[in-house]
């Protein structure tokens, strides 16, 4: 198999350090979605592992395993810049009230008020 990356500005002009990079980028998640297709453990348990710091809003987990670190560092800052928000339990995009993380880790620790007991409650939550 073989991958190259085709950068914005390919014959178009002489593509610069940030096309670059986007391209390497590219050539990441095209060569991480290949891994994947062809069931690569390891890819997946990395993918995983995103999903798991996603879940526990662990930020700095995130950081390490995305493609590209510095520059998902860069894009958190330029909505959540403070160090405050390194610990932050939600998102810039739904911010801490209508986070689906958040809500859904909450979920199981009190009873919704319309439901009429526990065994309704766990036969909602048991169907797949």
């Amino acid at each position: 198999s073989l991958l190259c990356y085709v950068t914005p500005k390919e014959h178009l002009g002489l593509p610069d350090a940030d096309d670059v990079r986007d391209g390497v980028i590219a050539y990441k998640i095209a060569a991480h979605a290949a891994d994947l297709a062809r069931g690569n453990s390891k890819a997946r348990e990395r993918d995983d592992e995103l999903s798991r710091a996603r879940y526990s809003f662990d930020w700095n987990r995130q950081f390490e395993l995305s493609l590209d670190p510095e520059r998902a560092r860069e894009l958190h800052d330029e909505s959540l810049g403070h160090d405050a928000f390194k610990d932050a339990e939600f998102c810039s995009m739904c911010g801490p009230k209508f986070c689906s993380m958040h809500i859904s880790r909450h979920l199981g620790e009190e009873k919704p008020k319309h439901f009429t007991g526990e065994d309704e409650l766990i036969e909602l939550t048991d169907k797949s």
